[in-house]
């Protein structure tokens, strides 16, 4: 393959593969003055990075189905993307006590928090739910000389200066785990992996993937769904450890041949300092959104997993999340 244009990064992975590794009122104790029934009016999600990729699609998926079930009448989702996610995470720290602002976030913002150095982490935040998993699919043009992850790992092998992954997170984030620790898997070294990131997600790497920019992809699976159906992008592989629903006749990494599966997450965090009642007023919120079976559709069309999960034990997750990616970031000398 000739060599594409664009930035590249050159980086080094730990050996072996990588397993299933908001508004500036300031919410007031009790009630929320103006909310309705369910007090949950007026709430804002900060997406951090650009519209169109995976935390966008979640936060407003999330806010039009709780509308959708009259749980909230008004809630805003806005976008404050840079540096990975840390600008956005940076923005919610500040907004200290606020309980009308959440955080999307996940995997991706945990990961660019350690590698860009940010001073603050989620660490600093108010756990509230996980809410899905997503499998990330290995996704090439329909035209692609690589017609299944067989023919990629080969020509990869072969040239692997010459191919080059685009990726819809910065460095540090699962799209950029993912490459580097199926290089590995393959016999690749990952330095000579040619990663270009795409920090929008979806909505920045899909064109640089539709016009030959980068040679394959590697994104959460609901990034491409409509580009899929509609026969422009090919998937080669999930990284799940079981086929998923969305995409019938795509096999898994493992049943591939491939040792390999990996689960990126989502999850909503709050400002620090925010009152137990408006902490227990985002849970009651999104847990009426997990129960609802509009929300129950909205896992089956994307693709994704559910992994509600709140209070404490998000917490305790979140934090074993966190220093578990600090780790990695070190041993790939990302740090």
């Amino acid at each position: 393959m000739r060599r594409r244009t664009g930035t590249r990064t050159r980086t080094r992975v730990l050996s072996g593969a990588l397993a299933a590794v908001l508004s500036l009122l300031v919410g007031a104790c009790g009630t929320w003055p103006g909310a309705g029934a369910t007090g949950a009016d007026g709430l804002r999600i900060l997406v951090p990075n650009t519209p169109g990729g995976g935390y966008d699609t979640t936060a407003r998926t999330v806010a039009r189905v709780l509308e959708e079930t009259g749980t909230t009448s008004d809630m805003e989702v806005f976008n404050l993307p840079g540096a990975g996610g840390t600008v956005g995470l940076q923005r919610t720290v500040d907004e200290r006590g606020n309980g009308r602002l959440a955080l999307q976030m996940g995997l991706g913002v945990l990961g660019a928090s350690h590698v860009a150095h940010a001073k603050v982490t989620v660490a600093r935040t108010t756990p509230i739910a996980r809410l899905i998993e997503e499998p990330e699919a290995v996704v090439v043009r329909e035209d692609s000389p690589y017609r299944t992850i067989a023919d990629l790992v080969a020509g990869w092998r072969k040239h692997p200066g010459d191919v080059t992954v685009g990726g819809g997170s910065s460095l540090g984030g699962p799209d950029h785990l993912l490459p580097m620790a199926l290089a590995r898997t393959v016999g690749i070294q990952p330095k000579a992996v040619h990663y270009d990131a795409y920090d929008g997600g979806g909505g920045d790497l899909l064109p640089a993937l539709l016009d030959g920019r980068v040679d394959f992809a590697t994104s959460g699976i609901g990034e491409f769904l409509d580009q899929i159906a509609a026969g422009q992008l090919r998937v080669l592989a999930v990284t799940s450890d079981r086929p998923v629903t969305a995409l019938p006749g795509v096999p898994t990494l493992k049943a591939a041949g491939i040792d390999l599966v990996f689960d990126n997450w989502r999850g909503i965090v709050a400002p620090p300092g925010i009152s137990s009642a408006d902490r227990e007023r985002w849970i009651e919120v999104l847990t009426a959104l997990h129960t609802s079976r509009q929300w129950k559709a909205e896992l089956t069309r994307h693709g994704w997993t559910d992994a509600f999960t709140t209070g404490g034990a998000f917490a305790t997750y979140l934090a074993r999340q966190d220093k578990t990616v600090a780790d990695l970031v070190g041993h790939l000398g990302l740090d």
